[in-house]
């Protein structure tokens, strides 16, 4: 049981390459607390340059949770994420008044903040009949059927990620129900207050900022970090931005040129889907990147 003070989940979100990362451990150490992280692309201990793992000065600073915890040879899913981040949450504010989560993962946030559905189970054969019709036409009739029967979810959805579309169409032709209902249709009362500040800057700022880190990525050994990972490129945590363009280098469909270049417009495309996922969501107090010490004066307040 908690005590009797209302504890606080301080949520640090916005889109890739704002700055949470360092303004989450300076707020973390400003309330002498820990963080959890949001990002999805981060549970993964095989990941690290590719997906702007905080560095291990960083994690050394502060307790961070669920960064580099699972392998991507292990199944994991937001409804998961939500039982284990809960449970984590739980026992933490046992020793805190105050927890951080940070992180760009608007489905992950909402999990921890509102809830989600449990999903249906798939039958075996619509499985089967929508991956086979997503090998004979390819991923532009996947991205149409989407924008059809869902046109919300296909508005933040990473278009390019197959597993991702497969499962939407999976679910409305199992229940008829949308994906972007079934994720926020109740919302699950937490015995904790939340607080959510987002983080936003400029769009052409926001976009140097993505194109300046993907080539410190490059400098700092993506590559080489790929290539170890070609013989897993099957698993889904690998069908990501910044290592699904290379796989196309390393096949020799691309060029590095080319394959750095997607990098960057791809990783732009996901910032701007993260801003149109956040921006439905009216609880959250926006602040303009590096405003650390206004930030911080609000969340004190």
């Amino acid at each position: 049981m908690m005590n009797s003070i209302k504890k606080k989940l301080i949520v640090i979100l916005g889109p890739t390459a704002s700055g949470k990362t360092s303004l989450g451990i300076e707020v973390a150490k400003k309330l002498n607390t820990e963080i959890l992280s949001s990002d999805s692309r981060q549970f993964y201990r095989e990941l690290i340059i590719g997906t702007a793992t905080p560095s291990q000065e960083e994690l050394k600073s502060i307790n961070h949770h669920f960064i580099n915890h699972l392998s991507i040879k292990e199944e994991y899913n937001i409804g998961k994420y939500e039982k284990d981040a809960i449970i984590k949450i739980e026992s933490l504010f046992k020793n805190h008044n105050n927890l951080l989560l940070v992180g760009g993962s608007g489905l992950y946030i909402d999990a921890i903040c509102k809830g989600i559905d449990i999903l249906p189970n798939i039958p075996q054969k619509i499985r089967k009949d929508i991956n086979n019709k997503f090998l004979e036409k390819g991923l532009n009739w996947l991205q149409d059927r989407i924008k059809e029967v869902d046109p919300d979810y296909y508005k933040y959805v990473d278009t390019k990620n197959p597993q991702r579309l497969k499962r939407c169409l999976e679910i409305f032709t199992t229940t008829g129900k949308k994906i972007s209902i079934l994720h926020n249709k109740k919302f699950k009362q937490r015995n904790f207050d939340i607080i959510k500040i987002g983080i936003e800057t400029e769009r052409e700022i926001l976009y140097n900022r993505i194109n300046d880190r993907v080539d410190k990525m490059i400098s700092d050994g993506l590559i080489e970090e790929v290539e170890k990972l070609l013989k897993y490129r099957n698993y889904n945590a690998l069908n990501t931005v910044g290592y699904k363009e290379l796989f196309d280098y390393f096949d020799g469909k691309d060029s590095l040129e080319n394959a750095i270049e997607n990098i960057k417009q791809n990783t732009r495309r996901l910032a701007k889907r993260q801003l149109t996922w956040f921006k439905r969501d009216k609880q959250i107090r926006w602040f303009t990147a590096g405003k650390h010490e206004e930030i911080l004066e609000a969340i004190l307040e």
